[in-house]
């Protein structure tokens, strides 16, 4: 006599939960997902106002060491469903996918909603059940998950097994707040204290800075810190600075912030040109110019990138000092720009706590996967592709087990 088909529960509807969703119900599982917000997929599409990143083009051993003090643990679930797999997903989907110059793989429709639109479509042909505004609770005293409608009580739910999926704590406003923290220390779950990921910075600036310059990029420069350099384009804001060369070293910068109470970036404004190269262009500017015609016409350095410069000290007619303060501005960061405005989350459930399919030890018969796992990796895909990796790893290991 075979067995009846697992329920499966699913909190949270991002890629993870929806990956999960999908690999449990092609492997007979019956399949409810509950969603919070109105909608699912929030995230997802609005990674997709930036063409949606989903992986990177590179060999497979140099992405994983994209996740630093995570690599070892994630190396066998990137294995397993590698960047290649992921874009034969997505091309099923009806969505052909390209790599940008970068070496970043994107749709090449450039847009989220095509494929959200295509994969709930297929979700739905699966039979899986989608219950919006629906959140989760906990457990009632049976140990059964706990559900609360809106303006409802909470109602318990029936389920083989119960994998979580319901992200971090960045953008909010997107349904990810990090509340499962406290409900999962209620049943004795504890976390790594969440932090931002992939963020900005609160930099000391000269109270005159920012003004004008706020929300104008650094294009082509370089950022400097703890032996690390990144070219790339920095972001001016009123606090301070974000943009990709920042993200790329956004966790080395947020842990010195919070054991120092400050990191020292250096940011080259020309990264290539030689110190006598820009003295010499710079000689042979009109010496009575001013120095902002002078810079702007031997260097074209744009307005906020000569207000920078400025920031490193006072103006001076010696060319071989300027020269050295324009490939090498140090710029003092005090503070994260915040959890509510990183584009990731680190910290999370703790690996340690889950044993090798992502089933909590102390909790048999839940799951975790996706953002609440405690990992972080830089932008250019590596965030997505280890996010569907999870889901597809613990989907694959319920069936195992509940098959």
């Amino acid at each position: 006599m075979s067995m009846p088909s697992p329920r499966v529960v699913i909190v949270g509807a991002g890629p993870a939960g929806l990956m999960a969703a999908e690999m449990l119900a092609r492997g007979g599982a019956r399949v409810v997902v509950h969603e919070r917000m109105p909608s699912p997929a929030r995230r997802l599409l609005m990674a997709g106002r930036g063409g949606l990143n989903l992986t990177h083009s590179e060999g497979l051993t140099e992405m994983i060491a994209r996740y630093a003090g995570r690599s070892g643990t994630l190396a066998p679930l990137l294995e397993a469903f590698p960047p290649q797999a992921l874009r034969d997903w997505a091309e099923g989907l009806g969505q052909d996918t390209f790599v940008g110059s970068s070496g970043r793989v994107f749709p090449r429709r450039l847009k989220a909603s095509p494929l959200v639109r295509a994969w709930l479509a297929r979700l739905d042909s699966l039979g899986v059940e989608l219950r919006l505004r629906s959140t989760w609770t906990g457990w009632d005293g049976e140990g059964r998950p706990t559900f609360r409608q809106a303006g409802g009580e909470d109602t318990p739910e029936a389920a083989d097994a119960l994998l979580l999926s319901m992200g971090g704590a960045s953008w909010p406003r997107l349904g990810a707040d990090g509340a499962w923290v406290t409900t999962l220390a209620a049943a004795g779950v504890a976390s790594s204290p969440l932090r931002p990921a992939n963020c900005g910075f609160v930099a000391d600036f000269s109270p005159s800075f920012p003004g004008d310059h706020a929300g104008r990029p650094l294009k082509g420069v370089e950022v400097r810190f703890a032996g690390r350099a990144v070219r790339g384009e920095v972001m001016l804001t009123r606090q301070g600075i974000e943009g990709g060369a920042v993200y790329a070293l956004s966790a080395a910068l947020r842990d010195a912030v919070e054991t120092r109470g400050e990191a020292i970036v250096e940011i080259d404004l020309r990264p290539g040109r030689s110190p006598e190269d820009l003295v010499a262009r710079l000689a042979r500017t009109d010496r009575k110019a001013s120095l902002s015609n002078r810079l702007r016409k031997a260097l074209a350095l744009s307005p906020q990138e000569i207000g920078l410069l400025r920031e490193a000290g006072p103006p001076t007619s010696d060319l071989e000092v300027l020269a050295a303060r324009i490939r090498s501005i140090p710029l003092r960061l005090v503070a994260t720009t915040g959890l509510e405005r990183a584009i990731s989350t680190a910290g999370g459930v703790r690996f340690e706590d889950l044993d090798p399919g992502l089933q909590l030890r102390t909790r048999p018969g839940v799951w975790i996967a996706g953002e609440m796992l405690d990992w972080e990796a830089p932008t250019g895909g590596y965030l997505l592709q280890a996010v569907f990796a999870t889901g597809v790893h613990a989907a694959r290991d319920i069936l195992s087990q509940r098959g």
